[in-house]
């Protein structure tokens, strides 16, 4: 009688929370069944992002080659581990996230409406309304990366290492996804003007993958505390390293990337709130 007393409510919970979930489920995977239906272009697709991941890691080579193969304190093994660990979060993010932050132009086609005639939260239906699995090439990619460059550099394996790459990979794609989501509730106000977005989006991606010592002291504040992408590869990379990290952001930081991920989402959540308040329909 005792089991079946405290047994009850969790069943009762896990079938209230399969209920939940399970319209958002079924969306992804049509979702996906969709993606993976014409082969010939989802392996392009995937081939496509991994030569844009590629390219942009020969951007990384060839700036350290033209720096004589030091730049801010990092060789380019070090820079490598940066790379790997902000392109694997970043392209994770994209896959999942990516799509909100394109709200604008669902808003000006009035598709945004359909949305709120749905007894679910809104935000949960936009981010479960897509996902970019061709994103998939990216990210293998960046793994690739990331295993040689932890291979290549001189890193004290432990349980403290494999802690803090687990915690700087998981508080990486967090802040990532909640910049984007931040993206998508200033789309609300800012339908012509994705530009700016873009600029704290895909520039801080751009700023994550570089060292922080060559960030100017303004770029530092922005990328460094106001969007934490220091927190997402080179803080975890510099204590990885034994590095001391930069001024104003030395490498002991790193620990603090879950603070840092619950301020990015914090400043995400009040966005969108903000973003969803301002919104007064299409018009249709």
């Amino acid at each position: 009688m005792g089991d079946g007393f405290v047994g009850r409510p969790y069943g009762v919970v896990r079938g209230r929370v399969r209920q939940v979930l399970r319209p958002y489920a079924v969306v992804l995977a049509s979702r996906i069944r969709a993606q993976r239906a014409y082969r010939a272009s989802f392996r392009a697709d995937l081939f496509g992002t991994a030569v844009v991941g590629l390219t942009e890691m020969a951007e990384v080579v060839v700036l350290f080659s033209a720096a004589n193969g030091t730049l801010g304190g990092l060789d380019l093994m070090q820079a490598l581990l940066v790379f790997g660990l902000a392109e694997l979060a970043f392209s994770s993010a994209d896959m999942v996230f990516g799509h909100v932050d394109s709200l604008a132009q669902q808003v000006r086609a009035g598709t945004v409406d359909i949305l709120y005639l749905r007894p679910q939260p809104l935000l949960a239906q936009l981010v479960t309304s897509d996902i970019s699995l061709r994103r998939l090439g990216r990210s293998a990619l960046a793994v690739v990366v990331l295993g040689f460059a932890l291979v290549a550099n001189d890193v004290e394996w432990g349980p403290r290492a494999v802690a803090l790459l687990a915690l700087s990979l998981v508080c990486g794609f967090a802040i990532f996804c909640a910049n984007f989501v931040v993206a998508g509730g200033l789309q609300f106000f800012l339908l012509n003007a994705q530009e700016v977005t873009n600029a704290f989006v895909y520039g801080g991606r751009h700023a994550s993958t570089q060292p922080a010592t060559v960030w100017l002291r303004s770029i530092t504040v922005i990328f460094g505390f106001v969007f934490p992408m220091a927190f997402c590869a080179y803080l975890p990379a510099m204590l990885l390293l034994g590095e001391p990290g930069a001024a104003w952001l030395p490498a002991w930081l790193g620990w603090f990337a879950p603070a840092a991920a619950l301020w990015a989402w914090t400043l995400a959540l009040l966005a969108w709130r903000a973003g969803v308040r301002h919104y007064q329909g299409g018009g249709g």
